[in-house]
């Protein structure tokens, strides 16, 4: 079926790189709307532009439900923690947000939007905790119907080896449900610690297929969202 250009055209006209806009707008619509076409955003910040760029890999990391690979020694590890979804979403936003980490890209602006959506029902958080009741790993994303698209995920290298997958095992759980098929949990770039868990590349014309047919699917069954803490 063919795929109605939206705000950032027709696909095909799209430059043949990662990159395919940037603007100087940023707000929540603007985000909705580019999800629905398969962009995301991701500012600028060693440009020089000073503004948002929107990006649509020509190469996407998907996770297939079916396809994801939980080592032995994960499932060991993931025993000495406790998940919870929506519970320390700032939390987890501030942690991935750490000045510290190698190329960190989400600022100010990036947290109002995100945190505006949170409030809203479409971005959820995942957290992981240790014994001690440590917030030591998470990931937090945008969902759409079919589609989480997954934003940034963090682990306490201290107390947290495994605790982002471990939280992505959590996300993996929420999403299998009766449509778990036709769900994909988009994960932007493909790397190694991520194909380690079953992570793909499909082309881009591919993805934007996947994602007509995710769009059309319910929404998972988030948990009712509880008092968010630090």
């Amino acid at each position: 079926m063919a795929r109605r250009p939206g705000i950032f055209g027709p696909a095909q006209d799209w430059p043949e790189q990662d990159l395919i806009a940037f603007s100087a707008e940023f707000d929540e619509g603007l985000v909705l709307a580019a999800y629905t076409e398969g962009v995301f955003p991701m500012p600028l910040h060693e440009s020089g532009f000073g503004q948002m760029g929107w990006w649509s890999p020509l190469l996407r990391g998907v996770l297939p439900l079916d396809a994801v690979r939980i080592p032995r020694s994960l499932r060991k590890s993931a025993r000495h923690y406790t998940t919870t979804i929506d519970t320390a979403f700032a939390a987890v936003l501030d942690r991935c947000a750490d000045p510290h980490r190698l190329h960190g890209w989400i600022d100010a602006d990036v947290r109002r939007v995100y945190t505006a959506l949170h409030r809203a029902g479409r971005a959820h958080s995942v957290e992981t905790w240790d014994a001690e009741g440590r917030l030591v790993g998470g990931l937090y994303g945008m969902s759409m119907g079919g589609l989480f698209a997954g934003e940034s995920m963090f682990h306490d290298p201290e107390h947290g080896r495994d605790a982002s997958k471990v939280a992505l095992l959590a996300l993996v759980g929420l999403l299998s449900d009766e449509h778990a098929e036709e769900r994909i949990i988009d994960v932007q770039w493909q790397t190694d610690h991520l194909a380690s868990l079953g992570v793909i590349e499909v082309e881009r014309d591919e993805y934007l297929g996947l994602l007509a047919e995710a769009l059309s699917v319910p929404e998972p069954a988030w948990p009712v969202p509880k008092e968010d803490h630090a």
